[in-house]
């Protein structure tokens, strides 16, 4: 830690550790609505945000310099979001008569408020001093509470606004709610008993072990594992329905709820809510880069060990741990990015889900799903400390093929029978119009 920095005082250090990171979040926010406006565009082979921020000098002005006479600078379009911010914020606020007004005013808040709290506790660079703000040995733990806390926003909201249609969307995401939670906590758990700690700094840590421990050379990250694989997979769809995106927007389906649980909110209400979707599709993006894809690291290779092994190496060796280094907070924007760039693949490719759908996913594959790799981590970490790593990976896939099998036998038990599901024919009869009656002839017109 610097010596400057460590004289400080503790309420400016933390001060300092809040504003750097709260400050980026907010700075990419109207990148991400840019980027997620033009992504779509292409996906949708239309033209997206392209005019506003272009520059035309004129050809005749007196004071522009000659070689600025007549030239055009296009920026794409970049600043479209800024544009629209003024907008909102510019616009009538407009509040209903017979909404509760303080929780009317406060649930907007309550919706941007855990985006920014979750990421007190994820490292974006090796930098132990300035990152997280707060190490807490309960980082994980922490995540999943504050997590849950999202909701409370999009329920008050729906419940204060008196609307039917903003009430349901409220219902709708306390029901997200309880069908995904489970399952995302599940599959954190498999990660935290794999690596002993709850703390998000040692989960990154564990991840810079060799690959599977047997591959020095690379570095074992969780994705690369196969209990790792799988919780990252429902955790990510997780994370979709945590944020209330495509395809399980249920809570905001402009088909069925006009706008759902913000159909009141208007002007710079609306744009808090905004504002804090965003932030919380960034915030989950490093989330999930931090915990399966090596946190701040760009590449999954262990150049301290190469170089070591290697030491005529040094030299292409050392730049890339440089590399790795300083540029470690662009590594973990640009993977958050990615994550940005898939939820806009998904919200681009596929159709919302209906309710019924959204709960068979949670309670009837995440759930069964992660608590069944948690279990075999569980056996396999058992087995490994006990007997050994071969007995230990033996192990694992016996529970896995056991589990799997009992898994199919109690859903093929609990399915409906098939004459239930029998495929059904209808035939169209084609019914002939009837012929009007003549008219009677004291209706007919007198002939001139």
């Amino acid at each position: 830690m610097p010596e400057w920095f460590a004289n400080l005082p503790p309420v400016v250090q933390a001060l300092i550790r809040v504003l750097i990171f709260v400050l980026p979040v907010l700075l990419l926010v109207p990148g991400a609505i840019w980027y997620e406006r033009r992504l779509l565009s292409w996906a949708q082979d239309r033209i997206g945000p392209n005019r506003v921020g272009n520059i035309t000098f004129s050809r005749r002005g007196k004071y522009i310099p000659s070689f600025l006479k007549g030239k055009k600078f296009h920026l794409f379009g970049l600043i479209q979001p800024i544009a629209d911010g003024i907008k909102l914020f510019m616009k009538e606020d407009i509040t209903p008569t017979a909404v509760d007004r303080p929780i009317y005013f406060i649930a907007p808040a309550l919706a941007l408020f855990p985006a920014f709290t979750l990421g007190a506790t994820i490292p974006w660079g090796p930098f132990t001093w300035l990152t997280p703000v707060a190490d807490v040995n309960i980082g994980i733990l922490w995540i999943i509470a504050v997590s849950s806390l999202g909701v409370y926003g999009v329920v008050l909201s729906g419940y204060a606004s008196n609307n039917k249609y903003s009430l349901l969307g409220g219902l709708r995401a306390s029901a997200q709610l309880i069908s995904y939670e489970l399952g995302m906590g599940m599959a954190l758990a498999c990660i935290v008993m794999a690596t002993g700690s709850l703390r998000p700094t040692d989960i990154v840590a564990a991840q810079q072990e060799p690959l599977w421990g047997v591959v020095p050379a690379l570095a074992n990250w969780n994705i690369f594992t196969p209990y790792g694989f799988i919780a990252a997979i429902i955790f990510f769809i997780c994370m979709v329905a945590e944020t209330n995106r495509a395809p399980f927007d249920l809570p905001e389906a402009e088909n069925e709820l006009v706008a759902g649980y913000h159909t009141e909110y208007s002007s710079m209400k609306f744009a808090v809510f905004f504002m804090g979707e965003y932030a919380a599709m960034m915030v989950y993006g490093g989330i999930l880069a931090t915990v399966f894809f090596g946190g701040y690291h760009l590449l999954p290779v262990r150049w301290d060990w190469i170089i070591q092994q290697y030491p005529a190496s040094n030299f292409i060796a050392g730049f890339f741990r440089d590399v790795d280094y300083w540029l470690s907070p662009l590594t973990f924007i640009f993977k958050g990015v990615l994550v940005l760039t898939a939820y806009i693949w998904l919200r681009a490719t596929m159709p919302r889900l209906r309710y019924d759908q959204l709960m068979a996913l949670g309670w009837k594959t995440l759930l069964p799903l992660a608590t069944t790799n948690l279990i075999v981590v569980a056996l396999w970490i058992v087995a490994a400390r006990v007997y050994g790593p071969p007995v230990g990976i033996l192990s694992a896939v016996v529970a896995f093929a056991i589990l799997y099998g009992l898994w199919r036998g109690l859903d093929k038990a609990f399915s409906p029978p098939k004459a239930f599901l029998a495929p059904r024919s209808i035939t169209l009869v084609d019914v002939p119009k009837p012929t009007p009656a003549p008219a009677p002839e004291s209706e007919v017109a007198p002939s001139a």
